[in-house]
């Protein structure tokens, strides 16, 4: 893979992360109004959209990392 897509994938993993863990931090009410699930004045916390966010966040990241390691040698060639 190009380094261009494992950044990118690193990028989005990261970013994953960081939803994942504001879902489980915040309350509906305090999630910016873009994000799915945001409810005005809202005091429950989205557990389960947290713990998948994380879930594919740390994926990616495995991912991007993996990636980077699978090169093959000329040798073969």
């Amino acid at each position: 893979m190009s380094l261009l897509v494992r950044v990118v994938l690193a990028v989005v993993g990261l970013v994953a992360v960081i939803v994942g863990i504001l879902y489980l931090v915040e309350p509906v009410g305090s999630l910016p109004a873009f994000f799915p699930g945001y409810v005005a004045h809202g005091h429950i916390h989205h557990h389960t959209r947290g713990y998948i966010a994380i879930a594919v966040g740390v994926i990616l990241l495995i991912v991007a990392a993996v990636a980077g390691r699978s090169r093959r040698s000329d040798y073969y060639r």
